[in-house]
């Protein structure tokens, strides 16, 4: 992994420095808001997206027109929030979506003569202070926080999805192939429909590290390149629908339930982590036996310590619990490794004279999360752990799955939440989550889950209905 070179350091610096970087965004700023009107100019463009998000990680958007966006990027577009779940109350319900210049896209699925582009938003209060339903001023705030320690956060998540023949969605899933990890043949319509995704991504400027068939029947794969973790949120969820349009346009449906089909592997998003200050790898130390430093441990210890806490928002659905099951390789036990795919929390080995791709990667989430508010807990957690010197736990060197609940309680190792009410338990009590993501979206959060687990409870399932309907 190497540090893009596009990102200065996080140290800290004098004020007149301070003042001169503070200069040099403004310009920034200017320059990449001038971009964007030449672009629209040049490339004719009809339509500009405003994309934002509510709080489950849903894509929100309206349309302007060109004769509107520069006024959109100097003011902000004002728009009911009332509308949007976990944002406004009736009662205050105006709400300001502010474009991010630097996130500008044009969208390659429209034809030429009707060429539309999108453009990320934060989203505002009316008085100009940031709006706490904003799923990415919760990130912001966290990436601060890691600032002000002198750290900047990488990510780089490994997207699942399945496809499934025909695009109803309500109808049973039927899977377009019967392959299984890395499986190649030359009649392969998923495989197709995945290639042209990933050629989609690259001409919207979105590097694939790589793609690849997953373990499942019909799963598929793609792995971002590492870059920073705003970047990376706003670019899983620009992922998420370029899949899905893809797909579409082929007939095909694409979708990143975790859990689609009983019986085989769901759809994770392991996520590759690391701390940099300034141009070091914050986690590397060549001369450690497991090639960590202290805060790359203390990190890890930060992750364990608290992944009940934040598995609620990591897996939000019902559904995601299907896919935290022992047998799929999925984690159930709160535990790292180097090379056991078991833990929650793996450390990869590393090239020869590749320190700066030290990193590590946690196996839980997955590919159905709100980027923003999953990236903001996992470092919340991590930065906990190197802030209070959390102590790293011995290495979980046997299979997991293997292992007793007698054997797990001796080694002391503790296992994830079995499902979305206890997930949700668990995150209720948490002082960390509530710093992290705010009173506002942490209290809706909660109120949202525990609605969708009592619909759940109450629902009589397919299964319930072959199984019992027949005998009694």
């Amino acid at each position: 992994m190497r540090r893009p070179a596009r990102l200065g350091t996080t140290a800290r610096t004098p004020a007149s420095e301070v003042t001169a970087a503070s200069g040099a965004r403004e310009a920034q700023v200017q320059s990449q808001r001038d971009y964007v009107l030449r672009t629209v100019e040049e490339r004719g463009i009809r339509f500009v997206q405003l994309w934002f998000t509510d709080v489950l990680g849903t894509s929100k958007a309206f349309n302007i027109t060109p004769a509107e966006l520069e006024d959109a990027l100097d003011d902000g577009m004002t728009f009911d929030g009332s509308a949007i779940d976990g944002f406004s109350r009736v009662q205050e319900a105006d709400v300001l979506a502010r474009p991010d210049p630097k996130t500008f896209q044009v969208l390659p699925w429209h034809a030429r003569d009707e060429a539309v582009a999108a453009v990320y938003c934060d989203i505002f209060n009316l008085d100009g202070t940031p709006f706490e339903g904003c799923p990415r001023h919760a990130l912001r705030r966290t990436l601060e926080r890691a600032r002000d320690a002198g750290y900047t956060f990488f990510v780089a998540p490994e997207v699942e999805f399945f496809y499934l023949d025909g695009a109803d969605p309500a109808a049973r899933p039927r899977p377009l192939d019967a392959g299984s990890y890395f499986d190649l043949s030359v009649d392969d319509r998923s495989s197709e429909v995945r290639r042209r995704t990933v050629l989609r991504l690259e001409e919207m400027g979105i590097p694939v590290e790589h793609a690849q068939h997953e373990d499942a029947p019909s799963q598929h794969e793609i792995d971002l390149r590492y870059t920073d973790a705003l970047t990376m949120a706003d670019t899983v969820m620009t992922v998420r629908l370029v899949v899905k349009e893809t797909a579409r346009h082929e007939g095909v449906y694409a979708t990143f339930m975790p859990k689609p089909m009983a019986g085989v592997q769901g759809s994770g998003m392991h996520t590759h982590l690391s701390l940099w200050h300034g141009e070091r790898n914050a986690f590397s130390d060549p001369s450690d036996a497991y090639g960590l430093s202290d805060v790359a441990k203390r990190f890890i210890a930060g992750l364990l310590h608290h992944a009940r806490e934040i598995t609620a928002v990591t897996n939000q659905w019902v559904n995601s619990y299907k896919r935290l099951v022992s047998g799929y390789e999925a984690p159930v036990h709160i535990g790292w490794a180097r090379n056991n795919r078991s833990a929650l929390v793996r450390v990869p080995v590393v090239k020869q004279a590749k320190a700066e791709s030290t990193r590590v990667e946690y196996r839980a989430p997955d590919s159905a999360c709100n980027p923003y508010l999953a990236f903001a807990v996992v470092l919340a957690a991590g930065l906990q752990g190197v802030e209070q010197g959390y102590e790293l736990p011995p290495e979980a060197d046997a299979n997991l799955f293997d292992l007793s609940e007698r054997e797990l309680r001796t080694r002391g190792i503790r296992p994830l939440p079995g499902s979305l009410k206890e997930a949700v338990d668990e995150m209720a009590e948490s002082k960390l989550l509530t710093d992290t993501l705010g009173e506002h979206v942490f209290e809706w959060f909660i109120r949202n889950k525990r609605a969708e687990w009592r619909d759940y409870s109450v629902s009589v399932t397919q299964f319930e209905l072959d199984r019992y309907l027949p005998i009694l």
